[in-house]
């Protein structure tokens, strides 16, 4: 259980810890600094007026709980006297956990993008008294950091006029960044072009380890839910045969953790081999989604074996006794002498390998790569295949099913052997938006392998969203420790729990998820829409203000914000048959069409909401006694261009009214509320909407 995995505690009282104050912090990442002898403080109102009173250039430091290259900084500059004396005197220093404030973090991460050209973490930025940034970038070694502080101070010292105009058109820059405006014209989805945007895209298609030709290699799990959409409904097969392949060639990889589950966050190199070690839960959560689906078009076994190993996973070390989800297990561990190294935890040496397999050892290194091919640094492999188990099974003349029962007892062998090493650090905070994205994750599980136990998870944790994190009037929390929570949703939280909850909805039946959805989409409508340009803020109108407020509308390793709730509302507005939404949904998807042409990559959610309009888009409505079984029957199947809506009995929502017939079990397949004759039959009901 995830007890078994160290987590961040507050470092012991020292003299220096009087001043430095993120030892009343909950964040694991600030608690990680809470022993430096750096006068940090939080991000609040009091640091931001002792800043402005004081009249003192702020340090902005922000990272994360999972971050290596954090590790590494902290160690050698933030662990160290004299980098504290020269941070302590003549700055305020703030440290900010970026997953807990990602308001913050995209403002500064901006900036630095502007400055330097590109950006990441640990992002270190030093500010004006009221936080108009001035200097940033990434990481810095110990002489590099003093360096520019001592440089910078001067300035401030000698000509601070210089730094006030730099801010000021770094300010104008930063504003400007967010190009998204409202678009008058126009647009007639049905005639974009999405198919030479497609072979646009797929220039940049790795046809030999899938992915994208590039490294280091993140794996974009919405990227591929769209393609395999797109080449299912379009009958590609060049297309599904390179989703395949990298969908194969991910879990092959040292990117998925072969002993243990779960994926790490990203690939250093091209074959997906060298991971970063780090494990998040936007990650697994969304490529359990994506797994899940892929195994219901294709019934690849290995498909069905990601996705339960990567949900033991979750379950054994990111779940916690109220059915909520913890963030991130570390890049870094300790090695036997004591040291932190990234990937300690999950690495072996051939003699290792040798000394635990035994007999079996011939066969695994030859599954596993124990050689050039798998060979690490230090002597240490990481495993990675590239061979399937038939071929495994040619080679050493065993049948496949002996093979399976092998390489059962080779996980078993390795994981209790790993288990006895020090633990990766786990980050025990829970966050609303990736706890709705795991949601969705276990919804799409079930959906696919109709296992009771992935909906009883998904449903333990709806009801600690509804408990905890979503109040009476509609707003959420984005995070949640130790009985708390302290910060005010943002736009990502209401889009990944809406969503999340309107799956819930379609394998339940359960108009409670759909109802929660529609609240919270008002409450969204009241405090982020902007009328002007028809898009949601990522802050609420009630949160402080900032140096700007920002729309996220580019999808990233995540979707954004933005198109997930696009999404969002073209589903209610069928639901709840509301105008308001459809036509926002519609508005939502015009203003990115223009940038979407040049950009697939990072718009291929809002892609997804396109072919919505492209191509027959289906409600399915199940309705009467044997409803919920039969709405099991329909959601196995890999059916991307529908919706359901279904009850056991009576209801007044807008697709089920003045249907129920007592005794029957009808289904209806409908397009804009126009339905075909009803049929009992799934079969008969899955066969329309494949054959169109």
């Amino acid at each position: 259980m995830a007890g078994r995995f160290e987590t961040i505690n507050p470092a012991q009282e020292t003299l220096e810890q009087h001043k430095n104050l993120l030892h009343t912090e909950t964040s694991p990442y600030l608690l990680q600094h809470a022993g430096n002898p750096v006068y940090w403080q939080a991000w609040n109102q009091e640091t931001l007026a002792k800043a402005k009173a004081e009249n003192k250039l702020m340090i902005v430091s922000i990272g994360y709980a999972a971050c290596h290259w954090c590790h590494v900084m902290e160690h050698e500059s933030f662990e160290d006297q004299e980098v504290a004396n020269v941070m302590n005197q003549d700055y305020i220093s703030v440290k900010v956990d970026r997953e807990e404030r990602p308001d913050i973090d995209q403002i500064y991460i901006n900036a630095v993008q502007l400055m330097t050209g590109g950006a990441g973490w640990p992002l270190n930025v030093v500010t004006l008294p009221d936080g108009r940034p001035v200097w940033g970038g990434t990481y810095f070694t110990k002489e590099q950091w003093i360096d520019a502080l001592q440089q910078i101070q001067q300035v401030y010292n000698e000509s601070p006029e210089k730094l006030e105009e730099y801010a000021k058109r770094l300010e104008d820059g930063v504003k400007n960044m967010d190009g998204i405006q409202l678009n008058t014209e126009k647009s007639d989805f049905s005639n974009f072009d999405t198919t030479s945007l497609i072979e646009k895209w797929s220039r940049n298609f790795d046809h030999q380890f899938g992915g994208y030709k590039q490294a280091p290699k993140f794996m974009m799990p919405n990227n591929y839910e769209f393609l395999l959409r797109y080449g299912v409904q379009h009958n590609d097969k060049t297309l599904l045969e390179y989703v395949e392949k990298t969908l194969t060639l991910m879990a092959y990889g040292g990117i998925y953790d072969a002993v243990g589950g779960g994926f790490s966050r990203y690939s250093v190199d091209q074959k997906w081999h060298i991971p970063h070690f780090e494990k998040m839960l936007y990650d697994n959560a969304q490529l359990a989604s994506l797994y899940s689906n892929a195994y219901a078009q294709t019934q690849n076994p290995l498909y069905k074996e990601v996705v339960e190993e990567t949900l033991q996973f979750v379950s054994e070390t990111l779940t916690s006794d109220e059915g909520a989800f913890y963030s991130s297990l570390d890049a870094d561990s300790k090695t036997a002498s004591g040291k932190l190294k990234e990937g300690a935890y999950y690495v072996y040496t051939k003699e290792e390998l040798q000394k635990l397999l035994k007999d079996d050892f011939e066969i695994f290194k030859s599954y596993y790569n124990v050689n050039d091919f798998g060979k690490w640094e230090d002597g240490n492999y990481v495993l990675i295949r590239n061979k399937s188990n038939a071929q495994i099974s040619e080679e050493f003349s065993i049948s496949e099913e002996t093979l399976q029962k092998k390489k059962k007892d080779w996980k078993q062998t390795l994981f209790t052997y790993r288990n006895k090493r020090s633990k990766p650090r786990l980050d025990d905070k829970t966050l609303t938006s990736w706890n709705g994205l795991i949601l969705k994750g276990y919804v799409d599980a079930y959906k696919t392998f109709q296992k009771k136990e992935y909906l009883d998870v998904a449903l333990q944790n709806a009801h600690f969203i509804k408990k905890r994190q979503l109040q009476n009037n509609g707003a959420l929390f984005h995070n949640y420790k130790n009985g708390k929570s302290t910060i005010n949703g943002y736009l990502e939280d209401y889009a990944a729990v809406i969503e999340a909850f309107i799956a819930l909805y379609q394998v339940t039946l359960d108009e409670e998820w759909l109802h929660s959805s529609k609240q919270m989409i008002d409450y969204v409508f009241q405090y982020f829409y902007d009328e002007e340009k028809q898009m949601f803020y990522f802050t609420s109108s009630k949160d402080e203000e900032l140096m700007t407020r920002l729309f996220e509308y580019r999808d990233n390793v995540i979707p954004a914000s933005n198109s997930i709730m696009a999404k969002n509302l073209f589903k209610l507005s069928i639901y709840y048959n509301n105008e308001q939404y459809a036509a926002t949904a519609k508005q939502m998807l015009n203003n990115v069409l223009k940038e979407l042409s040049s950009y697939p990559i990072g718009f291929s959610n809002w892609l997804d909401l396109l072919i919505n309009y492209q191509s027959k888009f289906y409600e399915v409505v199940v309705i009467g006694e044997n409803a919920s079984k039969k709405t099991l029957e329909i959601n196995k199947e890999y059916l991307p261009n529908k919706l359901v809506a279904g009850s056991t009995k009576k209801s007044d929502l807008f697709l089920l009214q003045n249907r129920f017939v007592k005794g029957e079990t009808l289904i209806y397949v409908c397009i804009n509320n126009t339905c075909s004759l009803p049929v009992s039959e799934t079969k008969k009901a899955i066969k329309t909407i494949k054959k169109n």
